[in-house]
């Protein structure tokens, strides 16, 4: 058996996503997704005039030998652009091959180290009383964890609150827009939150924050150490993690724990991290980081250090990353908590999946391979359309983290 071809399909079923499918000459193809939120032609341009040319007549088996072709073949390693485009092959060779062998994904990574996947949900609200709302709605939905963003007062456009009452999606048609942000109102804001829930909600249910890169590293002790009595099961990317060393100042003043990794392209944006026990999760998804291949050898040098698994899984990655964040979590054992934020309607018919959620947890479905395809003349009713993540500044007009 040899790839015989490779194309791709980019759509935007109420946002964009790019798909690489590839065939073999038996006829079996495999899913794989290229999503890159605000920069998908990038990628698509990587996969269409660098790398799939160098798939045809490939032995589709060999996917380790692949996945290393295109890492060390190109010289120019890293970067988000290049490991989603391997992530892309990767994932759809890993789906290739479950077709092939007439078994799931996960019993090719060892099997089934649980029954279910535990996820989290997004609740949200423009102030503290949404958001409580918002946390129980999603608890008597079955959810046993939810992340908790509220509206800070002052702060006229805050980070995970949807506008006009729609689903919350930070990816804007046209140019980036940009939002105000107060890192010293939202320290003072964001304790009386979670004080107001577990007040609220009670002490069982997980309750997670993202604080989305934006406070220095002394702002982000404080505001894990103002959480403790809260008792989060994380505290998400708490300031940028270009310098991993700044985790340690964080470690050294709170236990809250502290998760980070979404914007991650390699295993070397966390080495640090995960060897000095900086961080307790680690959030590197599957598109991003290189692909299942690339993932399992991370979980694995953390799984040494104790440090378990939290897999990006918003609305940004296609469901084809969505099945494959699953059915590793269902097979390593260090896995932590999935993050799940569901797609459209519009999005599901156009990939239809044998996911499915029930009490709290998620399972990949037991089709061959990933259990995900495409509709692919649903799709092309759907054309890419140019869209943006915003820009964020203080109060004073300075560029910041958004």
């Amino acid at each position: 058996m040899k790839i015989a071809s490779a194309r791709l399909i980019v759509c935007s079923p109420d946002r964009n996503f790019v798909t690489l499918k590839i065939v073999t000459d038996e006829g079996i193809y495999g899913l794989g997704d290229a999503t890159l939120n605000g920069r998908e032609l990038a990628v698509a341009a990587y996969l269409e005039e660098h790398v799939i040319p160098c798939l045809i007549g490939r032995d589709p088996f060999a996917i380790e030998d692949i996945w290393q072709y295109l890492y060390r073949g190109a010289y120019w390693r890293r970067g988000p652009v290049t490991m989603s485009a391997i992530a892309a092959v990767d994932v759809a060779l890993w789906d290739m091959k479950g077709k092939a062998l007439n078994t799931p994904v996960y019993n090719l990574l060892g099997g089934k180290s649980r029954e279910g996947v535990l996820v989290y949900a997004h609740a949200n609200g423009s102030d503290v009383a949404e958001a409580v709302e918002s946390v129980q709605q999603h608890m008597e939905e079955g959810y046993l964890a939810v992340r908790a963003q509220a509206g800070v007062p002052g702060v006229k456009s805050s980070y995970g609150v949807p506008k006009s009452g729609k689903p919350y999606e930070p990816a804007e048609r046209g140019l980036p827009s940009e939002s105000l942000w107060s890192s010293e109102r939202y320290l003072n804001f964001a304790p009386k939150l979670f004080e107001r829930l577990r007040v609220e909600v009670g002490e069982d249910v997980h309750l997670l924050h993202d604080v989305h890169h934006r406070l220095t590293p002394i702002e982000a002790a404080r505001l894990g150490k103002s959480l403790e009595p809260y008792h989060l099961f994380w505290m998400e990317d708490p300031t940028p993690a270009e310098n991993q060393e700044a985790f340690r100042i964080i470690r050294d003043h709170t236990v809250t724990p502290i998760a980070t990794g979404e914007v991650f392209s390699s295993f070397w944006d966390s080495h640090d991290l995960v060897r000095n026990q900086w961080i307790d999760y680690l959030r590197m998804t599957i598109v991003h980081g290189g692909g299942i291949t690339a993932l399992k050898k991370a979980a694995d040098f953390a799984a040494v250090y104790q440090v378990r698994t939290g897999c990006h899984g918003a609305t940004d990655l296609s469901p084809i990353t969505m099945a494959a964040a699953l059915h590793f979590g269902l097979a390593i054992h260090n896995f932590g908590i999935q993050e799940h934020m569901p797609h459209t309607v519009l999005t599901d018919e156009v990939f239809p999946h044998a996911y499915s959620f029930e009490a709290g947890y998620m399972h990949p479905g037991d089709r061959p391979g990933l259990g995900v395809d495409i509709d692919e003349l649903l799709a092309a009713k759907y054309p890419y359309q140019r869209a943006y993540l915003p820009i964020a500044r203080k109060l004073d007009g300075t560029l910041t983290d958004w």
